[in-house]
């Protein structure tokens, strides 16, 4: 239920701020603002702003995908190697380790943003199982399950103010570290 309210929040106000766009031009023109706004923040803003979206988006497909497996419905099915259920955290933190690990490598802020992509998505993989992992037992769907959600639906927010604080920071920073203000006593 949570998710399913902070969910449809965001589909709101994202659906009115599209709408505020759209009444000051073109849809043509709203697609145009969104994406000249993009490219025109700072790469560390729009690394944050695709691991927040990667994370909210893979984390609801997860919770969707995993209740049509749980119901029988559609073509996804349980993972099995032998025996062995594969749990999606397995994929989610070899994306972090290996995107993380290519961050870290490379040094290249300028790929960054797309590196964020899959490691938002691989964080969102595990953190929606964290109850199995705190209680290394398979209760996804049980009361002690919804521990997942919660703390997916903090990392999401804490990801939010994250995007946000990075914006302010990025403002303050061009007003006090102005050219003005370096030479200035």
């Amino acid at each position: 239920m949570l998710g399913a309210a902070a969910g449809a929040t965001s589909v709101l106000l994202v659906g009115g701020e599209l709408a505020r766009l759209a009444r000051r031009g073109t849809p043509r023109d709203a697609v145009a603002a969104l994406r000249e706004g993009y490219r025109a923040g700072p790469a560390n803003e729009a690394s944050v702003l695709n691991l927040f979206l990667s994370f909210g988006l893979t984390f609801a497909s997860a919770r969707a995908v995993t209740g049509m497996i749980r119901s029988g419905r559609g073509p996804m099915r349980d993972i099995r190697i032998g025996k062995r259920h594969i749990h999606h955290f397995v994929p989610g933190i070899l994306a972090c380790l290996l995107t993380g690990g290519t961050s870290i490598a490379l040094r290249h802020e300028e790929i960054d943003h797309w590196l964020a992509i899959p490691f938002g998505a691989g964080a969102a993989l595990v953190l929606d199982e964290a109850a199995l992992l705190l209680e290394l037992e398979d209760v996804y769907w049980s009361e002690e399950g919804a521990l997942s959600v919660q703390v997916a639906l903090g990392a999401t927010a804490t990801l939010a103010c994250l995007a946000l604080l990075v914006r302010v920071v990025r403002r303050g920073e061009a007003v006090v570290l102005a050219p003005e203000a370096v030479g200035a006593p």
